[in-house]
C-alpha cells in the first residue's frame, strides 16, 4: 500500500481522540498514532504494526503507542506529557524513513507538556523544526472554504505587539518571504508565485507620516528581492488586502505580525482553516484550533479543520511527488 498520512494523537484529554475516528470521513488514507484507550468508547479501530498495513473498511488504523494510563476528557494529566512528545518524534522518524506520506498533528497543550515533561519549545512548529535539524521554518494559515483562497504567513508570531517593530528585521521578513515562495512552488504547485507583503503601520505608513518602517526597511528589501525575480506586491495596507478581489491578485500574503495574518483567515473560514509548517523536509499540517478542553468528551468536536488538514497534506504530497 501507499504510505499513509501520520495523524498524531495530540493531547489525550482534549478533543483529539474524538477527531481521529470522525476524520475517516475525509476519504484520506491515514493512521492514528496513540493509545487506543484514549479513543471514545465504541470506536471501531484496527491496530497495525506498520503505517501501510491493510485495515478493514470503516475501521480507524491505529499505530499503538502506550501512554502512562487512561485519559479523562477535559482534565490534562502531566503524566501523559512524555507520551505526547514521543508520538510527535515517532511520526517524524517514520515520515523521514519514507513510512509516512506526511504528518498531520492534532492539538497539544503546551502548558501540560511543560508541567509534565519540561517541554522547552513554544509549540509544535519549533519542536518539529528541532527534530528536522534546526531548519528555518514559518507558519502558514490557509483557508479551504474561501474563494479565492487566503494563505497568510506571519513574519513574527507569538510575541507582544510592542515588540513587533524591532523583531521585524530585514532577515526575519526575508526568511518568511523566501520560505513562502519556495513552498508555493513545491507544495502548492504554483510555478510563478505572487506574494503580497503587508506593511506594519496603518495605510502602510502613508509615505512615512504614520511610521517609517515601510519606507526605510520593507520597501528596499522588496526591491532587492524583486531584482532577483520574485513577484512581490507591497508594502500594502493590510486593511485592503483580504477582500476577494484583492486575494485574486496574489497566491499568499506575508504579514508583519500574528493577528494581522490570522484574523482574515479565521473570519473567512473559521472551521476549515489549516496550519502548515513551511521549510520542513517533510509535510506537516494541523487543524487551526486548540485542545478545546471545555467540550472534550461531550460529542461536540467539529472535525472540519482536521479533515481539511488531512486533505491538504495529501494534496501537498501529490504536488511534491
Amino acid at each position: 500500500m501507499t504510505p499513509r498520512i501520520l495523524l498524531t494523537c495530540g493531547e489525550p484529554a482534549g478533543i483529539g481522540p474524538e477527531l481521529a475516528p470522525l476524520a475517516l470521513a475525509s476519504g484520506v488514507e491515514f493512521v492514528w498514532i496513540g493509545d487506543p484507550r484514549h479513543l471514545p468508547p465504541g470506536t471501531a479501530f484496527h491496530e497495525v504494526s506498520a503505517p501501510s498495513d491493510p485495515v478493514p473498511a470503516g475501521h480507524l488504523p491505529v499505530l499503538r503507542h502506550d501512554f502512562a494510563g487512561p485519559a479523562i476528557p477535559g482534565r490534562p494529566d502531566p503524566a501523559h506529557a512524555a507520551g505526547v512528545i514521543a508520538v510527535i518524534a515517532r511520526a517524524v522518524d517514520l515520515v523521514r524513513r519514507g513510512e509516512g506520506l506526511a504528518i498531520t498533528t492534532l492539538p497539544i497543550s503546551k502548558q501540560a507538556l511543560k508541567a509534565g515533561a519540561g517541554f522547552a519549545f513554544p509549540g509544535h512548529t519549533e519542536y518539529l523544526a528541532d527534530l528536522a535539524g534546526g531548519v528555518p521554518v514559518a507558519m502558514m494559515l490557509a483557508t479551504t472554504g474561501a474563494t479565492p483562497p487566503c494563505r497568510v504567513v506571519p513574519a513574527t508570531i507569538h510575541i507582544p505587539l510592542a515588540e513587533v517593530p524591532a523583531a521585524l528585521s530585514d532577515g526575519v521578513l526575508e526568511q518568511a518571504i523566501r520560505l513562502t515562495h519556495a513552498a508555493l512552488i513545491r507544495d502548492f504547485g504554483i510555478a510563478a508565485p505572487r506574494i503580497a507583503v503587508a506593511g506594519l503601520n496603518p495605510h502602510a505608513g502613508e509615505g512615512g507620516t504614520m511610521g517609517r518602517e515601510e519606507r526605510d526597511r520593507i520597501a528596499p528589501l522588496l526591491d532587492r528581492l524583486r531584482a532577483e525575480g520574485l513577484a512581490l506586491a507591497g508594502p500594502l495596507p493590510a486593511d485592503t488586502m483580504f477582500h476577494a478581489p484583492a486575494r485574486a491578485g496574489y497566491d499568499a500574503a506575508v504579514c508583519a505580525y500574528h493577528d494581522q495574518a490570522l484574523i482574515p483567515v479565521k473570519t473567512l473560514d473559521f472551521a476549515g482553516g489549516v496550519n502548515v509548517t513551511l521549510g520542513l523536509p517533510f509535510i506537516r499540517t494541523s487543524p487551526d484550533h486548540g485542545t478545546a478542553f471545555d467540550i472534550a468528551g461531550k460529542g461536540r468536536a467539529d472535525p472540519a479543520s482536521t479533515i481539511a488538514a488531512l486533505r491538504m497534506a495529501r494534496d501537498m504530497a501529490a504536488s511534491r511527488a
